[in-house]
């Protein structure tokens, strides 16, 4: 008996159909923002990853030597495969550029609830724009995706951040600070106790006062008081995030964005806004997902100054809060089963054709089971209707329709069922 690997999932049908539903409303969402899907190999060149977070990226990929010697890894992330991929047609495509994508990653990292080794996440990214209108669409995209799902306004909320203004407040302060170990404190603010939490930000530069100034000003998140104490070096990004908060307002996302400075995102190459998805009711205590704007990372990679920002929606962490707020459905159904008694293949499977053809889920019997057997199986894949196409019914021209909730059941001319009923029920024909 093999077992599978820790931190890989099997996904039965029940749950399968439950995030193929969530996956397809969020990529139906994305369609009508005007986002076009990307597909993207699976395996990149290791180095790519050591370029953009140094040599000790390394220990938390799936990387190995390939049979032409070439360092490759899975790809953990999808941020530097787009990046690349505008580099190489940069002056070829229209901006702003608007991608999504989903698709598996993998990280050799701890487990723990919500978070795996080989994950799954649907990308949205847009390129070429520094206006606060691209930050502000990317959290309306994510905001109607969660209403889409069947979540409120009640359910979530984005706690919405600047780096830059974490980064001009650390300045502000007169010491030597080491901003991206300082931002990277932040980032932990909430999974470590207060006097921890300011040892990281005096070992980042910060004398112990300071630090606990600089704690005490983002925890209360007065964007007025930030502009007074840091002046000209937040100015300009304490404006941007009210810039972006108000186009968010105006695109119907404003109710669930939340300033929230000690929201930071641990990856260094984030720049401006960024924000983060949690559970309103608190019950879920992880991100459930986030993103932000990283304009520095296309020229990084060889290509002309290119602003970007993007989300990355994890589908494990997503399931966590929707089934906390209970939109999450682990249910198979079937339209109809087509249900055959003695020699009346060709029949049943003309009806189940005509049935298929008009979009419905249809099932026949292909294992020779008996009447009992084959209802038995129709109720266990929740099957709406039965058609029972029985060799004594068709001598009389007639097939049975039975309803399966209520058990009710009729006959139906069987030159004329289907016929133009999309849909036939047990109703159409009583």
């Amino acid at each position: 008996m093999y077992e599978r690997l820790k931190g890989f999932r099997d996904f039965y049908p029940e749950e399968m159909s439950a995030r193929r539903a969530v996956f397809d409303t969020v990529e139906t969402t994305a369609a009508r923002y005007g986002f076009r899907e990307i597909g993207t190999p699976h395996l990149e060149r290791t180095q790519m990853y050591v370029d953009k977070s140094g040599e000790e990226i390394v220990e938390e990929l799936y990387a190995f030597e390939d049979k032409g010697g070439r360092e490759i890894s899975l790809t953990p992330e999808l941020t530097p495969t787009v990046a690349r991929m505008v580099v190489a047609k940069q002056q070829e495509l229209s901006k702003p550029i608007k991608w999504v994508s989903t698709r598996p990653f993998w990280r050799y990292e701890q487990v723990q609830q919500g978070r795996f080794r080989e994950f799954y996440q649907t990308n949205a990214d847009i390129f070429g724009s520094t206006e606060p209108e691209a930050d502000a669409e990317i959290l309306a995209f994510a905001a109607d995706a969660l209403f889409d799902l069947g979540l409120t306004a009640d359910d979530f909320e984005f706690r919405v951040s600047h780096r830059d203004i974490l980064g001009g407040l650390l300045r502000s302060f007169d010491a030597d600070v080491d901003v991206r170990d300082a931002i990277r404190a932040v980032d932990k603010s909430e999974k470590v106790e207060r006097e921890e939490y300011l040892g990281l930000l005096t070992d980042a530069g910060l004398s112990y006062d300071q630090a606990d100034e600089f704690a005490t000003l983002i925890e209360r998140g007065d964007l007025d008081e930030i502009a007074e104490f840091g002046g000209e070096n937040v100015e300009a990004a304490v404006e941007n995030l009210q810039n972006v908060l108000a186009a968010a307002e105006d695109f119907g996302a404003g109710d669930v964005c939340h300033v929230s400075l000690t929201t930071a995102r641990g990856l260094d190459y984030y720049t401006g806004v960024v924000f983060e998805c949690f559970d309103s009711t608190g019950e879920v205590s992880r991100a459930a997902f986030g993103g932000g704007r990283y304009d520095d990372l296309i020229e990084s990679f060889g290509g002309q100054p290119t602003p970007a920002v993007g989300v990355g929606i994890g589908a494990a962490p997503l399931q966590l809060l929707c089934q906390r707020a209970g939109v999450w459905e682990e249910e198979l159904t079937t339209d109809y089963y087509v249900l055959t008694v003695g020699d009346t293949r060709d029949v049943a499977s003309r009806i189940a054709r005509d049935l298929r053809a008009s979009g419905n889920v249809v099932e026949v019997d292909v294992s020779d089971r008996s009447f009992g057997a084959q209802m038995s199986y129709a109720d266990s894949i929740n099957a709406a209707s039965v058609v029972i196409v029985g060799e004594r019914d068709l001598e009389n021209g007639e097939v049975t329709i039975k309803d399966m909730e209520s058990g009710d059941q009729t006959t139906a001319p069987v030159d004329d069922f289907p016929g133009d009923r999309g849909e036939p029920t047990y109703e159409d024909y009583e």
